[in-house]
């Protein structure tokens, strides 16, 4: 009779060693990521301190860290697995990387690489995290430059017409007797009828026809 009564205690005993054990070997499996960011030397001698930075894990705020005065950082509590790092900075950005985590607690950081996740290009751990470019808020204002207005359709429609109205007169000098006899040579001799003929051979009657004289030298017999 006591063995079926100490059977269920037994039982019980045993489930709560086993949870006991698996709580203990989740709060075991739990790694920490190290790493150092490095800001631009120009940055800390003009402002003299670092601006406040935070370290974010897969892009949440689960596992989060906060970056020290020297630029080192330690986040706490990772399990196994792969995580994107990133820094998030009001001054500066910084370029993501990917570190793995293995089962047996090795650690492996490389380059993030979204277009080719197979191109494997490692970097040293503890991670060191350089600042990339200067976050910029605000927009330059456009200067005024004479090339932007030369260079508008508009203007090179209203300019160009007049351009060439003036200077090509300049190019041909049409008082060149030359250039004369080369144009009359060129352009063909239409017989156009005069205009006060027209108009009386309209009206009435058909005057006679005065023969025209042609503009070519004419061979002395």
């Amino acid at each position: 009779m006591t063995r079926f009564l100490l059977l269920p205690l037994f039982l019980s005993v045993l489930q709560k060693l086993s949870a006991l054990e698996s709580a203990v070997d989740d709060v075991a499996a739990t790694y920490k990521i190290e790493g150092q960011v490095i800001f631009p030397e120009s940055f800390t001698a003009e402002n003299g301190k670092l601006s406040p930075s935070r370290v974010l894990v897969n892009h949440d705020f689960k596992h989060v860290a906060f970056v020290r005065k020297d630029g080192s950082f330690v986040v706490s509590g990772i399990p196994p697995g792969s995580y994107i790092i990133e820094i998030s900075n009001i001054d500066y950005a910084f370029e993501p990387v990917r570190v793995d985590i293995t089962s047996k607690g090795k650690i492996r950081a490389r380059r993030l690489n979204l277009l080719q996740p197979s191109l494997v290009s490692s970097l040293p751990y503890p991670l060191r995290l350089n600042a990339v470019h200067q976050i910029n808020y605000f927009r330059p204002r456009e200067e005024w430059h004479l090339a932007d207005i030369l260079t508008n359709p508009m203007v090179l429609m209203m300019v160009v017409p007049l351009v060439l109205l003036v200077i090509l007169p300049k190019l041909v000098n049409a008082n060149d007797p030359e250039i004369k006899k080369e144009m009359t040579k060129t352009m063909p001799q239409m017989d156009v009828p005069d205009v006060s003929e027209m108009l009386a051979s309209w009206f009435g009657g058909n005057p006679k026809k005065t023969k025209r004289t042609t503009t070519g030298n004419k061979k002395r017999q």
